[in-house]
């Protein structure tokens, strides 16, 4: 059953024409610096938006792409709840426990769906006898998906998950701007710092041969670093997305190696499990694909110096100039153009969301990734 939980459409604001997509509509009487606090609503409501267009598909388990994209959403949500914790009512605060259990839900049937897509992927490499060797160990891959699932269904139509939902409709809808609320390009540029030297110091850790531990601890800083600047693109610009793109690339290396050493540690598990009764041909097999899966997290150390030279050079440089004189021309509260300065503009929800919600083009076949 899908869940009860609904975004109520505000008919008070049209959408957007198709010619003003992307663009935000600013009523106004909104014509006015734009909080943190709003950013964090606008942002949640999004997210929101997400899951309740990725649920019923990643219920339904025929495309692996909705679930992924549905826990995309709640890291997003989790992002958000931490990195504007300050800024939001206690009740949103306490929501963020409850993203990160449904986090780990949704990542058990997640990490099942990327295991058997890799085994896919290494079976067209091999003949017709492999192949049938494969099948005893794809079986026992999708038994295990299904108990996932079974799992993650429980907790969709949980009543905690219901009352999470509505906690989180419910909190980020008042737009309203207060008197003394912290504006988003005063407030923003020391969160995405604090982002920045978490990451930069978990890198910095790293050695050769470091565990994997250690190596996914960089990719969640680098996905903590990245959620952030996205919630400020439109206050920073070309900058901001320049340093999104090399995050991303780091992201996805990260990732491979994460996938390849889950992956290896699984069919581990599986072949020393008591009463596993695979075929010999099968736990051959499975000896193999283990070893394709360490010769790829053996290149972790190298991707991820590469990667990181591209996000921590002239990209962040150029990023932090934009926020320091973001950060130096935020006009004082009630001021508006007096200064001269050109401010944020505080945005709807629904017509953010609306303008989002125009059809994007057709994206091209792709492998999964976490």
């Amino acid at each position: 059953m899908a869940s009860a939980f609904r975004i109520p459409p505000d008919s008070s604001e049209p959408a957007p024409s198709t010619a003003d997509a992307g663009t935000p509509v600013v009523p106004p009487e909104a014509a006015k610096p734009v909080s943190a606090r709003q950013v964090a609503f606008l942002e949640l409501r999004r997210q929101l938006a997400a899951w309740m267009q990725h649920e019923p598909g990643a219920r339904l388990g025929s495309d692996p792409e909705d679930l992924h994209q549905l826990r995309i959403a709640v890291r997003r949500m989790d992002a958000v709840l931490g990195l504007f914790r300050d800024e939001l009512p206690p009740a949103l605060v306490r929501a963020r426990k409850n993203a990160k259990a449904m986090q780990r839900t949704l990542g058990a049937a997640r990490d099942l769906d990327v295991q058997l897509q890799q085994l896919a992927r290494y079976c067209d490499e091999l003949d017709e006898p492999e192949r049938a060797a494969a099948l005893p160990l794809r079986q026992r891959l999708e038994t295990e998906r299904e108990r996932a699932r079974t799992r993650m269904l429980r907790a969709l139509d949980s009543e905690t998950t219901r009352h999470w939902l509505e906690t989180l409709e419910r909190g980020s809808v008042d737009m309203t701007p207060a008197l003394d609320a912290a504006p988003a390009q005063t407030v923003m540029p020391d969160l995405l710092q604090r982002r920045f030297r978490r990451l930069r110091k978990a890198v910095r850790r790293l050695r050769q041969g470091a565990p994997m531990e250690d190596y996914h601890r960089v990719r969640r800083r680098a996905k903590q670093l990245r959620y952030a600047i996205e919630c400020g693109t439109e206050l920073f610009g070309k900058p901001a997305q320049e340093v999104l793109k090399a995050l991303r690339r780091m992201q996805t290396r990260l990732g491979e190696n994460q996938d390849a050493y889950v992956a290896k540690r699984r069919l581990a598990a599986l072949a020393a499990a008591p009463g596993a009764a695979l075929p010999p041909e099968t736990l051959f097999l499975m000896g193999r694909i283990a070893e394709h899966h360490l010769g790829v997290t053996a290149q972790a150390h190298k991707t991820l110096r590469r990667s990181w030279r591209k996000v921590r050079g002239k990209r962040w440089k150029a990023l932090r100039s934009r926020m320091a004189d973001a950060h130096a021309t935020e006009p004082t509260p009630g001021a508006g153009a007096a200064n001269g300065a050109e401010a944020p503009q505080a945005v709807s929800p629904d017509a953010a969301l609306a303008a989002e919600a125009e059809p994007a083009p057709a994206a091209e076949p792709r492998s999964l990734r976490h």
